[in-house]
């Protein structure tokens, strides 16, 4: 506990205050008593909020936050916390991988028991984990009370600076010097003065005595940089914003067109291509390999004007931008980034131009477009209409030979059609439609078709098949894509905010690291000469400023003879 009193100067000192703030003199008995070590003069020994007598709970909060030990222990818990996400792939890098139940299989699969734990201990999403968060919030917290605790009576300290310092002030500082002058002392000083101004001081002088000061504006870099950290940990923490951070994944086949998750606008996949290396192109080593050249997909962004969230209109698109997305080349739309990021040979069905046929005759009775991912639920094909009953997208048997299908993708589509028209039976025929061109799929085909035979759903006069389904070795009215794109949608409205964190935070570390306050208080009694002087940094520099400005004032010292901790006994 701190006991002050008023000074002897007059000056009445808030609790805490170690050194006077008008004069300079020790308040405490320990500094008053050793009277050869140099005065502490971090915060010019002003009193802090964090060195209150008797606390409150608020002060002791306040005390928590303000302690730099404490801001090392959690920048590095932060740091170990930040390596542990690294030991493992997060699950916001992982492509088609949407489910909890996917991920946890993942990590089981990929990295076994370890990946378990990993994944159980909520790791595998550790930059969103409320811990990690939670850490980011603490150090931001500690760095703006630590800079209040400290900034706000460093700045009254240094704004009210007296030029007549008490002589205990003045003969313990880091630098120190005393000796006689001969002759006008008010000379002396102003000559001593004009000598410290070319080395660019600025110079008060009254009553005998000075002070000289420069670069103070030094003093406040660390609490430059805390700003731009702030700054930079608040817009950190603003990617946790939906609307202003977006890093996620979209998988696109050829022709297809699907909404960016979270925003307005879709992409379509016009056209992918990838190029590869010639055979002559390639480095010995990777001969009779595939090395891929160029990879690009052609795409279109849309943004929704209308019926954007309507479950039965189709939303009304209009295009925005075209681009070729290339590595390191993306499509760039207000803020909105795709980039390619990978892709797949994967042959997948788009749709089919199937004609429903009469099978006495063999002749079309018309047809129709039928997407594989989105069949609608009817068709009218001529006098007749069709209607989806079921739909399979990887049709398979179950135990019980029940049609079920195995996935959601369209590996094996089976459309189950209800038949509707002139002289056919009231309730319709029923005729299930495999367009996989494989003996798989049509022997499925021939299969269930008979049995709805036999059950009497169908008398088989109708069929569904596409004609002339490979011309010239090529596959006709059958759209398939060959490749599946993979794209990266990036959104970071908080990354100009980050760089200017970044860019504020490197301003203080420069005005911290390459200037130094110094100051130069003396003061002349009855022919005496007492000076002092002080530096946060580079003490050497200083003795070498006040040796030379006394030696141009006719007084030769060396300078080494001014570190006050070479006379300390």
């Amino acid at each position: 506990m701190f006991q002050n009193t008023k000074c002897e100067c007059g000056h009445q000192n808030p609790v805490g205050t170690v050194l006077c703030e008008s004069c300079g003199k020790p308040l405490l008995e320990d500094l008053l008593n050793d009277e050869s070590a140099p005065l502490e003069m971090r915060y010019d020994g002003v009193a802090r909020r964090s060195q209150k007598a008797n606390p409150h709970i608020v002060d002791r909060i306040w005390n928590f936050f303000s302690s730099v030990k404490i801001a090392v222990y959690l920048i590095v818990i932060t740091l170990l916390g930040a390596a542990l996400g690294t030991v493992f792939q997060q699950e916001s890098t992982l492509i088609n991988l949407t489910e909890y139940s996917e991920f946890a299989a993942y990590y089981k699969e990929q990295h076994g028991t370890l990946g378990v734990i990993y994944h159980a201990l909520g790791l595998s999403r550790t930059y969103e984990s409320w811990w990690f968060v939670t850490l980011l919030v603490m150090i931001g917290t500690s760095l703006v009370v630590c800079s209040l605790d400290r900034v706000l009576p460093l700045y009254r300290a240094l704004a009210k600076q007296q030029i007549r310092k008490h002589l205990q002030f003045i003969t313990r500082q880091q630098v120190v010097y005393t000796g006689d002058v001969q002759g006008d002392s008010e000379a002396w000083i102003t000559d001593f003065g004009k000598q410290l101004k070319r080395k660019h001081y600025r110079i008060w002088q009254e009553n005998g005595a000075l002070l000289a000061e420069k670069n103070r504006f030094s003093r406040w870099g660390p609490y430059i940089n805390h700003i731009g950290l702030i700054i930079f940990l608040l817009a950190v923490l603003g990617r946790g914003i939906p609307a202003w951070h977006m890093d996620q994944y979209l998988a696109l086949y050829e022709g297809e067109t699907r909404q960016i998750p979270g925003t307005n606008y879709y992409v379509k996949n016009e056209k992918f291509t990838v190029d590869y290396y010639p055979e002559s192109e390639l480095a010995q080593n990777q001969k009779g390999t595939k090395v891929v050249k160029l990879y690009e997909t052609k795409a279109r962004l849309y943004e929704c004007t209308d019926a954007c969230d309507d479950p039965v209109k189709d939303p009304e698109l209009t295009e925005v931008k075209e681009h070729e997305i290339r590595v390191n080349s993306a499509l760039s739309y207000k803020g909105l980034k795709l980039y390619q990021n990978s892709f797949q040979e994967r042959v997948r069905f788009i749709s089919v131009h199937p004609s429903l046929m009469d099978t006495a005759t063999e002749k079309p009775i018309g047809s129709f477009d039928l997407l594989m991912d989105d069949p609608a639920e009817t068709y009218q094909v001529g006098p007749y209409t069709l209607k989806l009953n079921d739909y399979y997208p990887d049709f398979s048997l179950d135990e019980q030979n029940r049609p079920m299908t195995k996935t959601r993708e369209p590996n094996n589509p089976a459309f189950v059609f209800r038949i509707e028209g002139p002289d056919v039976k009231p309730k319709g025929e029923i005729y299930i439609y495999f367009p996989m061109p494989s003996e798989k799929s049509k022997f499925y085909e021939k299969l269930l078709n008979d049995s709805f035979k036999q059950r009497g759903d169908s008398t088989g006069i109708f069929a569904i098949k596409v004609e002339n389904p490979i011309v010239d070795g090529k596959m006709n009215n059958i759209k398939y894509s060959e490749y599946t794109t993979y794209l990266n949608i990036r959104m970071d409205k908080a990354m100009p905010y980050i760089w200017v964190g970044a860019a504020i935070s490197m301003i203080g570390l420069i005005m911290g690291f390459y200037w130094q306050h110094r100051r130069i208080w003396l003061r002349i009694d009855d022919g005496k000469l007492s000076l002092g002087g002080h530096t946060n940094k580079n003490s050497f520099g200083l003795r070498a400023d006040v040796a030379w400005a006394l030696g141009r004032t006719g007084t030769e010292v060396d300078p080494k003879s001014l570190d006050n901790r070479r006379n300390v006994r």
